[in-house]
């Protein structure tokens, strides 16, 4: 380096160990800390607003180049944040004064944060260095007030959190300073973001602002409120002709080429009236100072957040007739007129102040260049009712320690340790100006927003229903097109965002209104002066891919007929009487029922169809798996050896109640379905922009999935039954065929649900329909197609003396010694036999 630099870069740390490293300090038996920006600390080429001639701090000027100093730092005094972290020393104060904690009294110390969160690592480290400290003289810091920018909050709460001190800020708002597993030691007495955009979004559609722009800073906070402000302007159709994100810190390299492209881009849009900024105070007089250059950048609408809406000095050398209108959210309002009277009577003389070093230096200054002028008027100008944020966290620090101490001696021998303070903390209810507060779960307080108007001489807070006549009566327009007027009508592109249209000339002649086209039932046509209807599409009846899946639904029923003749030909055969005769012809009118219900599923939709499709399809099907289910409690009945377990399965299996049971479970489910939110046809959009769809909308997706999970809870059950009869007698095989069709529907369910989501199209009711056949089918091959084949063409095996074969087969295996421990010799076989012969004569099994 040569000597300049080096020069340089010396004053550059003396002016942060200056600036940055004062304090002001009060003993008690309970210190709280306290982080301000009193600075705005800059290192790094910065230029005056309006100029393109460096500005330098006041006290690095001598001894050096001063061209060089000017481009290296700059630090700000803001007057503002000062006044802030006087309203906590007045707090403090006040606790003490009425003696709220008893015999304990409040101390603080407050440090400088200089807007930068390495800054304010460092300076908060101190809050720690005294409570690790066995020998230091003053108590330890057990709280925390700050920080005023989110992104310095979460930096430091994560810093004290290593010792479990809270940190309660007034102006932190970024959203995700919520989550508790994150931020456990974080809590603020300000509303989150989400709020904040949600007012600001109010403003914007209550005046039909719906083309604006949108400026905010590179941080966790900035991007943040950008995210929540797109998601609900989406909502609400407003868009955003441009997003300027500006770099966090100023001695960023590309900010001056950042702060270039925002105005190019405010300049540029001529339609762009309003623009909404979350940038910092800081952010927004360098950008004014670029904007206001160029004659097509002033006189536009701002909505600002709370960062900068009370910052007054973002004007710097301009009128505000030269920004144009400015208004915006700023923390709620309250009661500050106690600390009015206390600025009032502060004393002026700066060597009353030496305790509190920001304050000093302040009057110092101000006696130097006002000397006949008090300090007292232009402090109270700095007095926003948003100030009473810091008392508010005041308060709950003192409520929390009274809470804690008083029925123990927290001043000697049991002293309050900062755990304890921020479990307090989390459940303490304070009280000020009357009213009540605490904590929600997410150690937010929301106390609100207000809507401030900046005029010419003062800040006017407005009501919150904008009632205001700036809000009624003003003429600014913020749209991405002209109002459409009679005569003409609207034309979307498809490459234009949603708030953007062309206006084309109506072919309605002598037309007394706009006539835009209707995006449900209408598209623009290539002749630029009509609408054409959108075509009706929906799987109607002459589709191949419609007539196909019919096909197969009446070859279901048809076959389902032919195999109850062939069991009601048979009826006295082994082979159907092993089937459950009577439950088996109930079956096979479920199976009928559910390929009837196949074809409700296509064709135009009609309101009665709709309602009627699905409920046919749940109870119908549910009908078949029940009687599926008792078939297969039947067979495991029939085959389980053990005295006890059979006298207790006898007494359970009532076959019809069951049914009936199952089946009433899904017609209170479709009977809720049907009076709470019934299926209806509905329009949807279609991918292609001259079609339209005309489906049926199941409305309540939890009811349908309710129909289908109930059927699927029943199948398991089935299923689970079934499999443990898998190896009983090849003339008892049912409970084999049973697991093959309770596996086809699994298959097919399972399959069914990612696909139903993700088609689109008059194609989407075939799914279903495939699904409902794939099932049916599923269990009428596994469940008759195998017994017909053995009716017909094995007429040897349907007789009784082949079943009792087969059975002694299955027990002389020694399957049953084996699996179950009861019949182990031939003898006790052959009575196992004799005990079942009684099955073999009965009709229903």
């Amino acid at each position: 380096f040569d000597s300049l630099s080096f020069v340089a870069i010396w004053c550059l740390i003396q002016l942060i160990i200056a600036y940055c490293s004062d304090a002001a300090t009060a003993p008690g038996d309970i210190i709280i800390g306290g982080l301000f920006p009193i600075h705005e600390s800059i290192d790094g080429p910065i230029y005056r607003v309006g100029s393109d001639e460096g500005t330098c701090g006041s006290d690095c000027q001598s001894g050096v180049n001063k061209d060089v100093i000017c481009q290296i730092v700059s630090h700000r005094f803001h007057l503002p944040r000062l006044v802030q972290s006087l309203m906590m020393v007045h707090a403090v104060e006040e606790v003490n004064r009425r003696g709220e904690l008893g015999n304990l009294t409040l101390g603080y110390r407050i440090v400088d944060s200089c807007s930068d969160v390495t800054t304010s690592l460092r300076n908060t480290l101190s809050f720690m260095r005294l409570n690790s400290g066995a020998e230091q003289p003053s108590p330890p810091v057990l709280a925390a007030v700050g920080a005023y920018y989110s992104e310095i909050s979460i930096a430091v709460t994560r810093q004290l959190n290593l010792e479990n001190i809270p940190l309660i800020s007034y102006g932190s708002t970024c959203g995700q300073l919520s989550d508790k597993t994150r931020f456990p030691s974080f809590m603020r007495t300000v509303p989150e973001d989400d709020h904040q955009v949600r007012a600001i979004i109010h403003i914007l559609k209550s005046h039909n602002w719906t083309w604006v722009g949108l400026v905010a800073t590179d941080s966790e906070a900035g991007r943040y409120a950008v995210e929540r402000l797109r998601k609900h302007a989406k909502n609400n159709k407003i868009c955003f002709a441009f997003t300027s994100i500006l770099p966090e810190a100023l001695v960023d390299d590309s900010l001056d080429d950042c702060i270039n492209e925002t105005v190019k881009s405010i300049t540029e849009k001529k339609h762009v009236k309003v623009i909404v900024s979350f940038a910092k105070a800081y952010h927004m007089m360098y950008l004014f100072g670029r904007l206001l250059k160029d004659p097509r950048g002033r006189g536009k609408v701002w909505v600002a957040s709370d960062n900068w809406s009370e910052s007054a000095e973002v004007l710097a050398n301009h009128t505000l007739s030269d920004v144009g209108k400015v208004f915006g959210l700023t923390l709620k309002s309250g009661n500050t007129a106690r600390f009015r009277q206390y600025l009032t009577n502060l004393d002026v003389n700066p060597g009353h102040h030496h305790n509190n070093t920001f304050l000093y230096k302040y009057l110092m200054r101000r006696m130097e260049r006002k000397p006949n002028d008090t300090a007292n008027k232009e402090l109270m100008r700095m007095i926003y009712p948003s100030l009473v944020n810091v008392e508010m966290a005041v308060r709950a620090i003192a409520q929390a320690v009274a809470d804690l101490c008083v029925n123990r001696d927290c001043r000697t021998t049991q002293r309050l340790l900062p755990l304890e303070l921020r479990k307090a903390l989390r459940k303490a209810t304070f009280q000020m100006d009357g009213k009540s507060y605490r904590f929600d779960s997410r150690g937010d307080l929301n106390t609100g927003y207000d809507v401030v108007l900046w005029k010419q001489t003062s800040l006017t807070f407005l009501d919150t229903n904008y009632m205001d006549p700036f809000f009624s009566q003003t003429d600014v327009i913020s749209r991405c097109s002209n109002s459409c007027s009679p005569g003409y009508m609207k034309y979307s592109a498809p490459e234009q965002p949603d708030c953007c249209y062309e206006l084309i000339t109506s072919n309605i002649d002598d037309s007394s209104k706009c006539h835009p086209c209707n995006i449900t039932t209408e598209y623009v046509s290539s002749i630029p002066d009509s609408c054409l209807q959108k075509k009706t599409v929906f799987m109607f009846w002459g589709d191949i891919y419609h007539e196909i899946l019919l096909a197969f639904a009446a070859l279901g029923v048809v076959l389902t007929f032919i195999v109850g003749i062939i069991f009601l030909a048979h009826w006295n055969t082994p082979v159907v009487r092993s089937s459950v005769g009577p439950i088996c012809l109930l079956l096979l009118f479920s199976l009928i029922s559910t390929f009837v219900s196949v074809p409700l599923f296509g064709g135009e939709p009609k309101p009665w169809q709709c309602q009627a499709r699905q409920v046919f399809f749940g109870l119908s099907f549910t009908l078949s798996v029940s009687c599926v289910m008792v078939k297969s409690f039947k067979i495991i009945m029939a085959f389980e050896f053990d005295p006890s377990i059979q006298r207790v399965l006898k007494k359970l299996y009532q076959p019809y109640i069951i049914i009936a049971f199952c089946l009433l479970g899904q017609v209170i489910i479709c009977a809720l379905w049907l009076a709470l939110k019934s299926p209806k046809p509905n329009w949807k959009k279609s991918l292609n922009n001259k079609e339209r769809l005309f489906i049926c909308n199941e409305t309540s997706f939890v009811a349908f999935g309710a129909m289908l999970s109930y059927i699927g809870l029943l199948a398991l059950i089935c299923f689970g039954i079934a499999f443990k009869g898998r190896k009983l007698p090849q003339s008892y095989n049912d409970a084999k065929f049973i697991t093959f069709s309770m596996l086809i529907y699994f298959i097919c369910w399972i399959i069914f649900g990612p696909v139903y989501l993700n088609v689109t199209g008059k194609y989407l009711p075939a799914v279903e329909m495939v699904v409902i056949l794939l099932s049916a089918y599923g269990i009428l091959f596994c469940q008759f197609i195998t017994k017909c084949y053995i009716i017909l063409f094995k007429q040897k095996a349907n007789t009784q003396s082949a079943f009792r074969r087969d059975v002694r087969n299955f027990t002389s295996g020694g399957n049953i010694g084996e699996n179950d421990g009861h019949f182990e010799t031939k003898t006790e076989n052959a009575s196992f036999i004799k005990k079942r012969k009684h099955i073999f004569s009965k009709c229903d099994y």
